[in-house]
């Protein structure tokens, strides 16, 4: 395996956004950017060995700076919707942006995937990491964070997120990569099948906030339990799947224990036996099914521009508005603990 780094381009400020490609003994290979800590390219074989695009997105570099649909990035320093800006932390209350609704999501519109991370290669990986200082984004305390990026010959990626903090603070990163198995620019992922260990689902009201209630998935729309294909139950009116405009929905993972990694997901495209397994130590998964991603996005890698649907992303996090449901885990860092979450994509083929 061997990284190439160059200069991709440069901020409005003048800093360098660096473009690190990450190449199996085979040809495989995956591009990552500063920018965001960002995933931004990854091209894998099919079952032909023909390789092509297979995460989505942008062509331009400064394209990644304020976009809807924090693509391919590390977001944070929570992941996903605090409902209505507001949170209390040791008896404190908070008041956050609100940048999606009525809620506060991915940390915020200067949130950690709109900021420049400093980075390196550290013999065959890719170390980014980032200071976010006290009351950054309204966030108590300040915070240390590091995404750690290793690809193998076996086209296994693997990100590390590791943070620590000087005061009491929620954390919850994630990736949000895209994928289209069949390749970026091939359309739909609605043919995709995608299998969860996940017999629950949380409930979700009309501000797409958890109402702490979960739901059997047994028999419904929301049953990945077995492979099934996206497109099957995109306008069903289970837990407001039609109301969203598709999945954006958050499954707790069967038998999750802390610190522990394990398989949680499998997505396949079969037409090009393309198949990506999903590993994590978080416990859950928010299955996104680029509901929004028209109109909002610029010149794609391919030249064109995003539909929805063109995409589906499998967000290993914590719950959503974690920090306000003591039920939840908690997504809370004190001084002295190290948040330590890995996620894991082994592509392959069936």
């Amino acid at each position: 395996m061997e990284i190439e780094q160059h200069l991709w381009g440069l901020t409005p400020d003048g800093e360098a956004v660096v473009l690190y490609t990450m190449r199996s003994s085979d040809g495989a290979e995956v591009r990552l950017s500063n920018l965001g800590a960002a995933v931004v390219g990854a091209r894998m074989p099919d079952r032909e060995g023909r390789t092509d695009e297979v995460v989505l997105g942008y062509r331009h570099p400064l394209d990644y700076l304020g976009d809807a649909a924090s693509m391919g990035k590390t977001v944070g320093r929570v992941a996903n919707r605090i409902g209505y800006g507001r949170m209390t932390v040791e008896g404190r209350a908070y008041r956050l942006e609100v940048n999606s609704g009525v809620n506060h999501l991915h940390g915020g519109t200067k949130g950690f995937g709109n900021r420049l991370w400093e980075s390196r290669v550290e013999t065959n990986r890719v170390v980014m990491s980032l200071l976010s200082e006290a009351d950054d984004q309204g966030y108590p305390g300040e915070l240390a964070a590091e995404a750690i990026f290793d690809f193998d010959d076996d086209h296994t990626l693997e990100i590390t997120y590791l943070a620590r903090t000087d005061r009491t603070t929620p954390v919850n990163l994630t990736s949000h990569i895209y994928f289209n198995l069949a390749g970026e620019g091939s359309g739909s992922v609605l043919d995709h099948e995608l299998r969860l260990r996940a017999s629950r689902v949380l409930e979700m009201d009309e501000q797409q906030l958890p109402t702490g209630r979960m739901l059997e998935v047994a028999g419904t729309p929301a049953d990945f339990t077995a492979f099934r294909r996206l497109g099957d139950g995109i306008d069903a009116t289970f837990d407001r799947i039609r109301d969203f405009g598709g999945y954006d929905h958050p499954f707790p993972i069967d038998g999750w224990r802390p610190n522990i990694l394990a398989e949680v997901a499998e997505l396949r495209e079969l037409r090009s036996g393309r198949r990506v397994e999903v590993l994590t130590s978080q416990p859950g998964v928010m299955l996104y099914t680029g509901n929004r991603l028209a109109g909002g996005c610029p010149e794609t890698l391919s030249g064109g521009r995003y539909a929805n649907h063109a995409g589906v992303a499998l967000e290993c996090q914590n719950y959503p508005d974690a920090v306000n449901r003591p039920e939840f885990p908690s997504p809370l860092l004190e001084p002295g603990e190290l948040y330590c979450q890995k996620i894991v994509y082994r592509f392959g083929t069936c």
